[in-house]
């Protein structure tokens, strides 16, 4: 029983026990199915008579309060607690903010485990099955005698250097990408980086370019902060670099797998892109979030690659490669931006949890990531294959495929005018996850499509899936 009983002076003994017990029942703090303790060993603790114990909880019991059970003990009984009613708030001077925050929509949230639907094409989920649970409990196992021995300091803002040190070597054999460790900040998700990022850019205001359609997380993000947010249309090659607006300070893309349309942002942009932001004098935000899996052709250069002027910063996460439950992330930061992120990163959190930045640090020096990938990229290459296979088959009549080689999403768009809602919500009634792209668009207007993701559905479901959603577009026309 984790509940304290105080008995003062010695008259009314059993009037306090008994209104201590009564309170705390009926206001939940002794749960219902609570055991107490026997009446011997509560009447040693408190000092007083044992009959004095017996006689409250009979009291208690009369009262339909506890429940005895014999040869077991003394439980509280099972009854609803009573609801307390508060006043109505006044009214605060921070409603319009806080409406506001409640107005937002939860775009891309994923659904509860006891929510999610048989069949899900949700993109950013990973098949749990395939998490490499034995390595990585052996490495956790190793990051607890870590922390033992240390002296239960709080840890460096921009993360363990062992941990930077294997970023670093990662990102320079899988991405081509080269930089110091003192150039690597690890931090909770992609999406701190980009919160961290545009705060310190923008905290007195300024303006932000994204790809429109775009990541709507950090659209929503990024206004947030009440800066303004462009969206920049964007062309077979990419983002429309033309388009970017005087006085940008910050500049949000994904040139290796544009999310959500897919394609690669062609190298000819890439440093047409280059020279609009240092002729603005803005920092480009690349937000390359799953080009560790490549299907086609040679990989692409990153744009920190091409980056002679120290104006890029590479983000990147382990959400896709492992597991989105991790929030584990990293930022490549330029120098003159480094040490302003840092102060932020601590005024935020301090630092992100040593433990799981410990496991990660042997779990990529052991070689276990880049094993990991590998498994999964035969995997995903498999389940693309598929779905491609029957965009190209018996679902060309409604879809085509926008051509991608990267990560494990796709974008169909529509061939013939489809009531895309209609189709979601007949698919969830068969057990099958669809997701419209009109939400991807700001000022643009939307096209008709869904986001396709393919690393939480399992190989084998695919065509049943597609099946059920075969049927539903032949039978809505």
């Amino acid at each position: 029983m984790e509940f304290h009983i105080v008995i003062n002076g010695n008259k009314n003994l059993a009037g306090q026990l008994f209104d201590q017990l009564y309170n705390a029942i009926e206001s939940g703090q002794l749960a219902p199915g609570t055991q107490l303790p026997p009446s011997r060993l509560l009447a040693q603790q408190l000092g007083i008579s044992r009959k004095t114990i017996s006689d409250t909880y009979a009291q208690l019991t009369y009262e339909n309060l506890l429940a005895g059970k014999v040869g077991k003990g003394t439980y509280v009984n099972g009854r609803p607690t009573k609801a307390i009613i508060k006043k109505p708030a006044l009214q605060l001077a921070s409603a319009n903010s806080l409406e506001g925050w409640e107005a937002m929509p939860t775009f891309l949230r994923h659904p509860e485990l006891d929510g999610a639907l048989r069949y899900e094409f949700i993109g950013g989920a990973t098949s749990q099955g395939l998490f490499p649970q034995d390595e990585w409990r052996r490495c956790s196992s190793n990051a607890l005698r870590q922390i033992s021995q240390s002296k239960g300091l709080y840890g460096s803002p921009e993360g363990l250097p062992a941990l930077r040190n294997a970023i670093a070597r990662h990102i320079a054999f899988s991405r081509g990408v080269n930089c110091q460790d003192s150039e690597v900040v690890v931090c909770n998700g992609a999406q701190q980086a980009l919160d961290l990022i545009s705060r310190v850019l923008t905290r007195d205001g300024g303006t932000i370019a994204m790809e429109d359609p775009g990541y709507p997380p950090a659209r929503m993000l990024f206004r947030s902060h009440g800066v303004h947010v462009v969206g920049v249309p964007l062309d077979e090659e990419g983002i429309q670099v033309d388009l970017i607006p005087d006085g940008t300070r910050l500049i949000y893309v994904t040139p290796s797998h544009q999310f959500p349309l897919g394609m690669p942002m062609s190298t000819a942009r890439r440093q047409a892109l280059l020279d609009r932001a240092k002729a603005l004098g803005a920092i480009i935000i690349e937000d390359d979030y799953d080009s560790e899996f490549r299907y086609e052709g040679r990989p692409t250069d990153s744009l920190h690659s091409m980056d002679t002027d120290g104006i890029v910063a590479y983000v990147g996460t382990f959400s896709k490669t492992l597991l989105p439950q991790l929030r584990l992330g990293y930022m490549i930061l330029p120098p003159t931006i480094l040490e302003a992120v840092i102060r932020a990163k601590q005024l935020t959190d301090l630092h992100t949890s040593t433990l799981p930045q410990w496991t990660l640090a042997k779990f990529i020096a052991e070689g276990c990531l880049l094993k990991h990938i590998r498994r999964c990229h035969s995997i995903y290459a498999a389940r693309r294959e598929r779905i491609l296979e029957r965009v190209n088959d018996d679902l060309s009549p409604w879809f085509e495929a926008i051509p991608s080689t990267a990560g494990f999403h796709m974008t169909l768009l529509c061939k013939v005018p489809t009531d895309i809602e209609l189709l979601i919500e007949l698919a969830k009634k068969v057990e099958v996850g669809l997701y419209s792209i009109a939400g991807f668009f700001d000022s643009q207007p939307a096209r008709q499509g869904l986001f396709m993701g393919f690393g939480a559905i399992e190989t084998l479901d695919i065509d049943i899936a597609l099946n059920r959603v075969r049927d539903i577009l032949a039978q809505i026309g």
